[in-house]
């Protein structure tokens, strides 16, 4: 039995009093928790507009398959709210009026190529070894999607001249970049005991030999570099080598850190999530389990040296990359307190783990999963599952369980799915298609879980929508590609292996998912126990505004109010949840769609704020905007 103690590893005694909000996840340890209870379940349904921020950014697609999404979460400190726009300028802004502070802009080219223009946020630091008066004390960093570290002056936001050159470093140094289009940050960097850590996002679909997805460290003064760690082993006497079949090791791009890191302070741990090996959905130039890819991995934080790691998935063939943030919370075992790591995946599996040594501290079984019918391919006879929590997804969809909103969609989809392989959540890629379920989407995304440390609960937004992904053989790729084009798939090359492939959303004639509803949902689980407390479906569609759950990427907040905060869906809305109960207490209009997580804070008056990104996701089609919104009780 377990059961949570209500400490937040990593969170500021002075941030937690004051009602700051100081990391991306508040605390460093990522729970999205805050202990301020001015709002509550019994006047959340007052709450009004406080005031709304524009950035005046404008949308711009840089190619055809490129994708613009405003996924900003504020952090707010000293009384000023910080974030980053889609093409990273960062915006300081009054805490208590939303007035505007200063802005800095990266001046990112917008005529070129980029795979994604998004940016999940900044990080903050405060060198409490610089006088008070010191310029750059406080210091804002933030990642671009060209690839560059920043160091921003909180006060002013002037770049912070001795980091790097003038203020910045270039990532690309260092790193046999094949094309800058797919070689991006867009998560805030995680900083740890006087060192700023950054990870990259890589496009990792064009082929085998790509970038390498290295983790570094640079002092958070000087913008050296202190160390660096690359998923994919780099010498022959790293224990993962054995994983990777004869010199693959050598060839193999990405298994990149794209999300946001963990820090636990005391421990002195960076806790990593790691995407999978390039390309995506054929390993057959990386045969074997490819630890330590699409894995949590615990690094000592003043070496970059591994202290531990658990891999989700063997030999990734899916894009089952690690999305969220690793929850760190303690929880306790037999009267003592048991730290540990919550790791939610794009499977909708949950995995809990000691934070010291990565044991699970739920039971997992590996299980029997299908083999691959694909000429070189070499699939994990085994895949790890965790016993408790239960998936929080269905994982498996037959013809029998198509859907549709009339009998002739239902017919078609049926139909189509009995002409794909669709053997449950490990069905390997293959030349007729294979339906992959839950999808790349997730499960769990980016948007991650929250942590409620007094009720125990763990919080996850959800995808519910299948997808489906074929190999084609090279010699065919370019003529099929020519010849099935059309809206919604999405071709790549995988350079280096014998067959491209095209992937797109399992759906209807009239463009419906094929699986039944809800297509999104919000669930809470107990720690102490493992079981799903509560389930909701989450959001609705413009489309289909008539059937509950919606396609969401963004996270939760959960308060002390008992409350949750999230948007994420496709439509226009932020809505506040009962957390014992799962029922809907307020909701609140959007100017656009909030693919973000939301954040709160005091204001220096006193006043909880509510504060939100509505910008939209280019992706899922939402409506776009520009919009940071606050929300108050009169």
């Amino acid at each position: 039995m377990l059961l949570l103690v209500g400490c937040l590893p990593g969170l500021r005694g002075d941030a937690i009093s004051s009602g700051e909000w100081p990391n991306y996840g508040n605390d460093a340890g990522g729970s999205r928790y805050s202990p301020l209870t001015q709002i509550d379940r019994g006047n959340v349904a007052r709450l009004r507009v406080a005031w709304t921020y524009r950035t005046g950014e404008t949308v711009g697609v840089p190619g055809p398959w490129g994708h613009y999404a405003f996924e900003a979460t504020p952090v707010m400190a000293d009384g000023t709210v910080f974030f980053s726009t889609p093409y990273n300028r960062v915006i300081a802004l009054d805490a208590e009026t939303g007035n505007e502070r200063w802005t800095w802009d990266a001046k990112v080219d917008r005529t070129r190529r980029v795979a994604l223009a998004t940016s999940r946020g900044v990080s903050t630091w405060l060198d409490v070894e610089a006088r008070a008066d010191r310029t750059c004390r406080r210091r804002i960093f933030v990642g671009t999607v060209d690839a560059r570290l920043v160091a921003l002056d909180a006060a002013t936001g002037t770049p912070c001249a001795g980091f790097g050159r003038s203020g910045q470093v270039d990532l690309t140094e260092g790193i046999a970049v094949i094309d800058r289009c797919c070689y991006q940050v867009t998560s805030p960097p995680a900083v740890v005991n006087g060192l700023v850590v950054v990870g990259s996002a890589i496009g990792d679909n064009r082929g085998a030999n790509l970038e390498r997805g290295v983790v570094r460290a640079y002092d958070a003064r000087t913008g050296a570099l202190r160390w660096s760690w690359d998923p994919i082993p780099t010498r022959e006497s790293d224990p993962a080598r054995a994983t990777w079949a004869g010199d693959s090791w050598r060839r193999t791009g990405a298994a990149n850190v794209w999300s946001v890191m963990s820090v636990d302070v005391e421990r002195g741990l960076v806790v990593l999530p790691t995407s999978s090996p390039s390309p995506d959905f054929y390993g057959g130039e990386r045969l074997g389990a490819n630890v330590y890819a699409n894995s949590v991995v615990a690094l000592r934080a003043a070496t970059g040296d591994v202290v531990w790691h658990f891999q989700v998935v063997h030999h990734d063939l899916w894009d089952y990359d690690v999305p969220a943030q690793p929850v760190l919370l303690n929880v306790t075992r037999e009267g003592k307190p048991v730290p540990a790591v919550v790791v939610a995946t794009k499977m909708g599996h949950v995995f809990v783990l000691h934070r010291e040594s990565g044991a699970p501290l739920f039971p997992i079984e590996e299980r029997a999963v299908p083999k691959s019918t694909v000429p070189g391919e070499e699939a994990s006879p085994t895949q790890p599952f965790p016993i408790r929590p239960r998936a929080l997804v269905p994982a498996r969809l037959t013809a029998d369980d198509a859907w549709g909103l009339t009998p002739d969609e239902r017919d078609a989809c049926r139909a189509r799915i009995s002409q794909l392989r669709s053997e449950g959540i490990f069905t390997p890629p293959s030349f007729e298609g294979t339906v992959i379920f839950p999808g790349y989407a997730g499960g769990t995304n980016w948007g991650g879980v929250s942590h409620d440390p007094v009720r125990g609960l763990l919080i996850a937004a959800t995808n519910r929508v299948a997808f489906v992904v074929t190999l084609v053989p090279r010699l065919r790729y370019q003529q099929e590609r020519a010849a099935a084009a059309r809206p919604g798939r999405e071709f790549s090359p995988q350079f280096g292996t014998p067959y491209g492939m095209y992937r797109e959303a399992l759906v209807s004639p009239g463009g419906l998912p094929c699986n039944p509803p809800p297509w999104g949902a919000l669930t809470a689980v107990d720690l102490a126990t493992g079981d799903v407390r509560w389930e909701v479906p989450l959001g609705r569609s413009p489309e289909l505004p008539t059937i509950p759950g919606s396609l969401n990427f963004g996270g939760a907040l959960t308060t002390a109010g008992g409350l949750i905060f999230i948007g994420a869906a496709r439509d226009t809305t932020l809505r506040a949840f009962d957390i014992d109960t799962g029922t809907v207490l307020w909701s609140g209009e959007l100017p656009a769609s909030a693919q973000a997580t939301p954040m709160t804070y005091r204001a220096p008056s006193g006043k909880q704020l509510v504060v939100i990104a509505a910008g939209g996701h280019t992706a899922l089609r939402t409506k776009i905007g520009d919009s940071i919104v606050a929300f108050a009780l009169p």
